[in-house]
């Protein structure tokens, strides 16, 4: 059947996500309390994306942009294409520093596609959603956590990837370390070993399965529970200075990993009284989100343009 379209804008709140979370290589996921606001509305014809914030001035402004990149694959999947696509994207996320910003632009090119065809909940759900995100992604760990919120576990089946998403435990509050200089997915995955020793392997089931414990129900134990022996080694060479405040905080009890590929770093506990990072790092203490994305229709508000309106950093 043709689709039909929404005469109107539609508009979508997608969070910051951190994946690993030490043990939990391509499974594990936090939703944190960093917003990018999108808008789309169906034109005439063409593809034209306005960025203002994070990536403004660097990130393509047509059809390349990957919120549109998203979109097209999900009109595809929906079963056609609108004439053309206007796109205001208001971006808080910092692009290439291990916080989800191409799940982000992912998702909320799914959530607005989706939006914007008159049946497209009945074609896609919320389930289609997730297997088509981590698709277009390439891994759902990210993803899920954007569109489900909270704490989640993804994996992936013959049929595609799936997710839970649970409860966080009172008293885990997020503190980021983030540097200036970016990093790259793709460089960080090539570091690594196309096999890993059995014990390590083991190690790391077993950490996973503790962090999952303390995150939801006994937060004391996230120190031993963020132990990783799987990916963060092997990419330690490459981020040096992340490396370096990982085990810094680490020494001074505070439960820290890289976030994602990094190079920021993720602490779930408290940092102490005027620890130090150094210089180049920013710190920001977020809460979580346990909502996941967000949809509205109607363009973007005065607050939802402010590109640093989304989100508390100190």
């Amino acid at each position: 059947m043709p689709l039909t379209f929404e005469a109107g804008p539609v508009r979508v709140r997608v969070p910051a996500t951190s994946a690993n979370l030490g043990p939990g290589f391509d499974a594990l996921g936090l939703a944190l309390g960093l917003y990018d606001d999108v808008a789309a509305e169906v034109t005439s014809g063409g593809v034209r994306v306005s960025v203002t914030g994070q990536g403004a001035g660097q990130l393509p402004q047509d059809e390349r942009h990957l919120v549109a990149v998203a979109m097209q694959a999900t009109f595809d999947a929906l079963g056609g294409q609108p004439p053309g696509l206007a796109l205001e994207c208001v971006n808080r996320i910092p692009q290439a520093r291990g916080l989800g910003s191409s799940s982000a632009a992912i998702v909320a090119g799914v959530l607005l596609a989706r939006a914007l065809v008159t049946d497209g909940a009945a074609r896609l759900d919320d389930a289609g959603a997730l297997r088509l995100a981590a698709e277009i992604e390439g891994h759902p760990d990210n993803v899920a956590p954007c569109l489900l919120g909270g704490f989640t576990l993804a994996w992936t089946e013959p049929s595609g990837a799936r997710a839970v998403s649970l409860a966080v435990a009172e008293g885990v509050r997020p503190t980021l370390f983030v540097p200036q200089e970016r990093g790259l997915t793709a460089t960080a995955r090539a570091a690594l070993p196309s096999a890993v020793p059995h014990a390590d392997a083991a190690f790391n089931a077993g950490r996973a399965a503790l962090l999952v414990h303390a995150l939801t129900v006994e937060p004391a134990l996230l120190l031993p529970a963020t132990v990783d022996r799987l990916h963060q080694g092997y990419r330690a060479a490459g981020m040096p200075g992340t490396n370096a405040l990982v085990s810094a905080l680490r020494a001074a009890d505070v439960a820290a990993v890289v976030s994602g590929a990094g190079p920021t770093v993720l602490a779930l506990t408290e940092p102490p009284e005027g620890f130090d990072p150094g210089t180049g790092w920013q710190v920001w203490r977020l809460s979580i989100e346990a909502s996941g994305a967000s949809f509205a229709r109607g363009r973007l508000g005065h607050a939802e343009r402010d590109p640093v309106a989304a989100g508390r950093k100190s």
